[in-house]
């Protein structure tokens, strides 16, 4: 994926309808990429970043942008492609994660931490 294509999703947009989108689709999209993105509990983390009223607008911005483009069933290469399909998505949680890492709050891993087990457990 082309820098300029991440740097368009990332670009903080309309947070409420990013918000709503999210909310409606992030758990079970977890649920379905759990085994194809190495680093689900940074995924988990800036959601729970993302929801929490304390972190910047701008910040809670990139990361509903780059969540609701990772629940978007239709995206550059549709997640139901196997072997390939989240690979767009990772590319740009990835840059979304870097951007904003300093404010993934220990909170933040550690509701993902709990999040993440107890989706085992279930």
């Amino acid at each position: 994926m082309r820098k300029v294509e991440i740097d368009e999703i990332l670009r903080p947009g309309d947070i409420k309808e990013s918000e709503t989108r999210v909310k409606a689709g992030f758990w079970d999209t977890v649920r379905k990429a759990a085994n194809r993105v190495p680093f689900m509990e940074d995924v988990v983390a800036g959601y729970y970043c993302a929801m929490d009223p304390n972190t910047p607008m701008r910040v809670r911005g990139i990361l509903l942008a780059a969540l609701a483009y990772f629940v978007l069933p239709l995206d550059s290469i549709p997640d139901f492609i196997v072997g390939f399909g989240f690979t767009d998505d990772i590319a740009v949680l990835t840059a979304a994660l870097s951007a904003i890492r300093a404010h993934l709050k220990d909170s933040h891993r550690i509701a993902a931490k709990k999040a993440l087990s107890d989706k085992q457990d279930a």
